[in-house]
């Protein structure tokens, strides 16, 4: 069965290219359609229109929607990580070619796409029935713009 839900993502005539940069980031990945405009239009016959691939499992499709619209960090992508060298590819890879560090773990590709990149343990943290630990964890986080779990983990901890 197919994913019954799929986000679009709008871009202004670079959906192709954006997949394949995403394609080149994530390990799990691969393109699922490409569609072209036909005789219809309203773009010219045989570029891009839309495409469609996947990362990680997760389907997106990529729409060539022209400038009306943008990317806004009211939507992210959140990509979980198990480790700090897992951390530190996303970060570096999305970041690629003009992408802009935000804080606590959020960045902006050079599309305007925001992602998260967090490791899977901070929520585990942010959690814990201990308050103090967990805003201990909270106030670390706040102060930085790429997650470093070591760092994470020794406020987290107390030291």
């Amino acid at each position: 069965m197919t994913q019954k839900i799929t986000p679009c993502l709008w871009f202004d005539g670079k959906a192709e290219e954006a997949m394949k940069f995403y394609l080149s980031i994530f390990r799990n990945g691969k393109v699922t359609n490409v569609m072209h405009y036909g005789e219809a239009g309203p773009g010219p016959k045989g570029s891009v229109l839309a495409v469609t691939f996947e990362l990680e499992g997760q389907e997106f499709m990529g729409l060539n929607g022209g400038s009306r619209y943008h990317f806004t960090p009211a939507i992210s992508m959140f990509v979980k990580c198990k480790t700090q060298a897992e951390v530190d590819h996303y970060w570096e890879k999305l970041l690629a070619g003009g992408g802009k560090p935000v804080q606590c773990g959020w960045l902006t590709d050079k599309y305007g796409v925001s992602w998260q990149i967090v490791p899977a343990a901070l929520g585990d943290m942010l959690q814990d029935k201990d308050a103090v630990k967990a805003q201990r964890a909270m106030q670390a986080m706040m102060k930085m713009v790429k997650l470093d779990i070591a760092v994470l983990e020794k406020a987290y901890q107390g030291g």
